[in-house]
């Protein structure tokens, strides 16, 4: 994504067969017009004249004609600008009254912005003159100056940040610059901008530049603080798409990393890990999620050490925020062993099984015990909207993942189906939970005859109630001594 068009410039003149020529003359005199501009008092002629560059840079044409002495001159003029804002800085009305000098400031970015445009071999030489290096001093001298409330900072900044991001698109020599110049203080700084425009194309910039190796480095402790940040944006503005984009194609596909941010996160910002971790399980355009088996096997654990957080619902005395985790949690490891076959060693972690069983007895238990949020038939019509047991709370559908949890690590598993017999009666006041015990006895008793002859011999009054199984769209079949759950046709 090149960023040419997100900040409206002066229109560009068309670029015709009769205009070429005047185009290349505009481009041999810019040099010596900004040598004007260099050893004369600013003015607004001189603004003017530095967007008719910016513009016509817009063309293709014309920006791959522009010669080495040009853009040297640009940057002998940015350097000048960033001495006069320097000298400014010693004096707060003075910046103030500084205004022509950003004016000026923000369209060097724009010129600079613009002539990187599918250009690799602008970029390369930006990168050889060193316009890296003295656009991070302007950049560094906008951002100390920030809390002084000069609104017209703020312009040089978004352009600056803009020119890294193109001038890095592409260009791998470019990016390892920029993340050497700006890794992890400058970015941390500028993802902290209360100013929409500088987050969005700051994120733009750190996706831009991020590979395998970098994600690894911002697992390190000196440098979590960035990916902290970058979770906290996608919690705070989820509809900047570059956060979202760092996290799901490079955070989560690092245990390391996602490891090192989960221990560091407090509870609402793991809802926000987890669900993006479901959203990116979820996605069909990929064969394979990309999140490495490692995390799955760090989530389960956490799972197992934290899913006891969870019973505080029924009384209230725990925190709201930590069962949330847990259900969220629920919500990642159901997804991960449903048709994910690299996650479905999942079916042989320690305990995994029993702890999740051990869960869902204890819900069980309390919800029989008295009425609460764990009972198994709930009015929901009793629920006002948005309260915490609504029908749509997770709340009301973590049982019903837990069974299917469980039927998931029993699928084709004749070891853990002998584990596992639930007794319970379906609940035909919650089909959601209905649905997911019915699959998890189907996983139970697939290829595994111990369990069907155990079926076959009960009573229709005991643990499996055929004539619910039928309401719900069942029917359990006997065959050749095997017992089937079979759907039943709209038309018997």
């Amino acid at each position: 994504m090149a960023f040419e068009s997100l900040i409206p410039e002066v229109p560009p003149t068309s670029m015709t067969k009769g205009n070429m020529a005047a185009s290349a003359n505009n481009n041999l005199d810019f040099s010596a017009s900004v040598a004007g501009i260099l050893n004369e008092k600013h003015s607004p002629e001189h603004l003017q004249a530095l967007k008719s560059f910016t513009a016509a840079l817009r063309e293709e044409e014309y920006r791959d004609a522009v010669e080495e002495d040009v853009f040297s001159s640009l940057l002998a003029l940015l350097i000048q600008l960033q001495t006069e804002l320097q000298s400014a800085d010693r004096d707060a009305g003075a910046l103030e009254s500084a205004t022509l000098q950003l004016q000026l400031t923000a369209e060097c970015f724009r010129a600079q912005r613009n002539s990187c445009v599918h250009s690799a071999r602008n970029q390369k030489l930006f990168r050889d003159l060193g316009f890296i290096d003295e656009s991070f001093k302007l950049l560094s001298f906008l951002l100390r100056n920030l809390n002084l409330g000069i609104d017209a900072i703020f312009e040089p900044l978004r352009c600056g940040i803009q020119f890294l991001g193109n001038l890095g698109v592409g260009n791998p020599s470019c990016q390892d610059d920029i993340w050497q110049l700006s890794f992890p203080g400058v970015f941390l700084q500028l993802l902290s901008v209360d100013d929409d425009k500088v987050m969005n194309y700051t994120a733009m910039v750190f996706h831009t530049c991020l590979d395998e190796a970098k994600v690894e480095d911002l697992s390190k402790p000196q440098n979590i603080k960035l990916a902290l940040k970058v979770m906290e944006l996608c919690r705070t503005h989820p509809e900047v798409d570059w956060t979202v984009l760092i996290a799901t194609q490079h955070f989560l596909k690092s245990a390391a990393l996602v490891e090192s941010m989960y221990s560091q996160m407090d509870h609402q910002e793991r809802v926000t890990l987890l669900e993006l971790l479901q959203a990116q399980l979820k996605e069909e355009e990929f064969e394979g999620c990309g999140i490495p088996p490692s995390v799955a096997r760090f989530l389960a654990s956490s799972f197992q050490t934290g899913c006891g957080a969870v019973l505080s619902l029924a009384t209230g005395s725990g925190s709201n925020d930590e069962a949330l985790t847990v259900i969220s949690l629920l919500d990642v490891l159901c997804e991960m062993t449903s048709d994910h076959k690299q996650f479905m060693f999942l079916q042989d972690q320690p305990d995994f099984l029993l702890t999740t069983v051990e869960l869902l007895q204890q819900v069980h238990a309390i919800g029989k015990a008295s009425k609460n949020i764990f009972s198994a038939a709930q009015n929901f019509s009793s629920f006002s909207e948005g309260s915490d047991a609504s029908p749509h709370s997770p709340v009301i559908s973590f049982k019903a993942h837990l069974i299917r949890l469980i039927g998931n690590l029993c699928h084709r598993n004749t070891s853990n189906q002998n584990k596992v017999w639930i007794g319970c009666n379906i609940d035909s006041n919650n089909p959601f939970i209905s649905q997911w015990a019915i699959f998890t006895i189907r996983n139970l008793l697939e290829n595994n005859e111990q369990n069907q002859e155990l079926v076959a011999s009960l009573e229709q009054r005991g643990p499996v109630d055929y004539s619910a199984l039928r309401e719900l769209g069942f029917l359990v079949e006997e065959r050749d001594g095997s017992l089937l759950l079979k759907t039943v046709r709209k038309d018997s």
